[in-house]
């Protein structure tokens, strides 16, 4: 049987769920002048996206591509899981296509959520032992998820205990106005603390009193709560 986005948007259509939808549009701030504006759910949870997409895995690139454009969510999002899965399952040069293709189509990967299961897995993976130039281009984009990219990407680093590009690009979004990427470099220096105390302290000590509130708190969450009220109250 020939998988096309066409008999994969028809399928999705079948198990909508208009109560979830609602729900999700909310949680993901679809409303007029919010960061996810005009996105659109069919309210289909991200577990059953996963179930599918062991049936459709193998979707032409082609195809997956008409899936990434699509307005509904819930589309884009099972043709990024496709994309990861491609990815990590591909040698070498179907890996280094789908990371070009991943880039070239940043404006579809446009919610926290899609960024957040890809970029590590895509970006951060295939940079691993290259050059990471791209990701500071990324952190100086005017694109929010552009800029998100370039921070998640890094855990993948973080996992192999390689922080410096971690720490040199969240110096880089310390001002950034955007809370949602407070909050993601803030999980990136919580991941690093787990790896290196010392090492995510040490940014901390030199920027915590710069930092976004929620940026901070995020970065400091694990901290034992006595110390965590010392970075708080700006006593450290």
């Amino acid at each position: 049987m020939t998988l096309t986005a066409r008999k994969i948007k028809s399928r999705l259509k079948k198990l909508a769920d208009k109560k979830t939808a609602q729900i999700l549009q909310g949680f993901f701030k679809t409303g007029k002048g919010e960061y996810g504006e005009g996105d659109i759910f069919l309210g289909i949870r991200v577990p059953i996206l996963r179930k599918l997409l062991k049936e459709y895995r193998h979707t032409p690139e082609t195809e997956v591509i008409k899936l990434l454009h699509s307005p509904i969510h819930e589309e884009r999002m099972l043709a990024i899981l496709i994309l990861v899965d491609t990815f990590t399952k591909g040698d070498e040069k179907k890996k280094n296509s789908i990371y070009r293709l991943y880039l070239n189509n940043t404006e579809s990967i446009n919610n926290w959520d899609l960024v957040d299961i890809s970029a590590g897995h895509i970006v951060g993976a295939y940079l691993i032992n290259r050059s990471r130039k791209i990701l500071y281009r990324l952190a100086g984009s005017d694109m929010l998820w552009e800029r998100r990219i370039a921070i998640v990407a890094t855990f993948n680093f973080i996992r192999h205990n390689d922080f410096s590009d971690t720490l040199k690009i969240s110096e880089m979004l310390l001002s950034d106005k955007e809370d949602l990427i407070h909050k993601a470099v803030g999980w990136m220096l919580r991941e690093v603390g787990k790896r290196d105390f010392t090492a995510e302290e040490k940014f901390l000590k030199r920027y915590y009193k710069k930092m976004p509130r929620t940026m901070l708190r995020y970065a400091i969450e694990k901290f034992p709560e006595r110390k965590r009220q010392k970075y708080l109250k700006g006593k450290i």
